[in-house]
């Protein structure tokens, strides 16, 4: 290579089966009822996919307008001999190291507190929600350990002694906030955790200021990418499979009948005065003698009635 020559970004896998997955799961959609528990699970599992999509989008923007020397992977999935896996969104070789990117196109703002833990805050239908959301951090590191792994058993050992000391080294992991909505909000936590997340239009400057002891010339960059290929799994995991059990399973669920109808709808019935059960009463006196109510359980705390018509 020239000493001027133009930075160049070589993309070695560019698929992504989720596309693929999502088309599966919106056929599968189409299945079941509006109303049924698979219809709202397989909705929010196509909300999540779709965002991951769009998340890894802006990334893969990023990264080919980085103007630097950079070889890409995109959707690994590898697996260790004894069956640990990971599926990893990026695999980015710079000149100095090798980056692992998780990325997160999360919904809502995101605290990270002085224990590391990952608080999401977000607004929905006009009521505030804040919950606790699993590290990516930790979940990432799982990915490299995986990925580790797969090295040790693919290399002579000759050869771990002669890298394995730099590898902790040259090998990184990021969490890439792909939302550019998202306020995070870092204030607390530690610096080790500040620095392993970041927004998507910071990740350049994050790749330009690597440094390493090792120094990889585009060459030597391109065969690392590929021997990292060589580890990926085509045979995956068939993530859909338990939405198809889920679709089955309402497809054989017994039609309900008039009377577990009734029997349902009568279960459901509280009162609107005290939150008590109404139960089903016939009148014995007066006017309404024979005909039957819903009185309210609490009797004679609470009076209240519902004639059925």
């Amino acid at each position: 290579m020239g000493l001027f020559s133009k930075p160049e970004v070589v993309i070695l896998k560019d698929s992504c089966d989720s596309k693929e997955y999502l088309s599966k799961l919106q056929e599968l959609r189409k299945t079941v009822p509006d109303d049924s528990e698979a219809a709202e699970k397989i909705d929010k599992e196509i909300v999540i996919v779709n965002a991951g999509i769009k998340g890894e989008a802006n990334v893969l923007y990023e990264l080919e307008n980085s103007d630097m020397d950079l070889v890409i992977l995109r959707d690994l999935y590898i697996e260790t001999n004894d069956g640990r896996s990971a599926q990893i969104d990026y695999f980015v070789i710079s000149k100095h190291a090798a980056v692992i990117i998780e990325c997160k196109n999360l919904f809502g703002n995101i605290e990270i507190n002085n224990k590391g833990d990952f608080i999401r805050s977000f607004d929905y239908k006009g009521r505030k929600y804040k919950e606790g959301i699993y590290s990516p951090i930790t979940q990432n590191e799982r990915h490299l350990a995986v990925y580790k792994e797969c090295w040790k058993e693919c290399t002579s050992k000759i050869a771990q002694l002669f890298v394995g000391k730099s590898f902790d080294n040259f090998y990184r992991t990021v969490i890439v906030l792909a939302n550019e909505k998202t306020v995070v909000n870092d204030r607390w936590a530690k610096k080790e955790v500040k620095e392993k997340v970041i927004r998507c239009d910071q990740l350049i400057n994050y790749l330009r200021n690597l440094t390493g002891t090792l120094s990889y010339s585009k060459k030597e960059m391109v065969q690392l990418g590929e021997s990292i290929l060589t580890l990926n799994v085509e045979q995956r995991t068939d993530y859909l499979k338990k939405y198809e059990d889920l679709v089955e399973a309402t497809k054989t669920q017994k039609p309900t009948t008039s009377e577990e109808q009734k029997t349902q709808t009568e279960q459901k019935l509280i009162c609107p005065k005290c939150g008590g059960e109404l139960v089903l009463r016939t009148a014995k006196k007066g006017d309404n003698a024979g005909n039957q109510f819903y009185g309210c359980s609490n009797f004679p705390k609470c009076r209240f009635i519902m004639n059925i018509q």
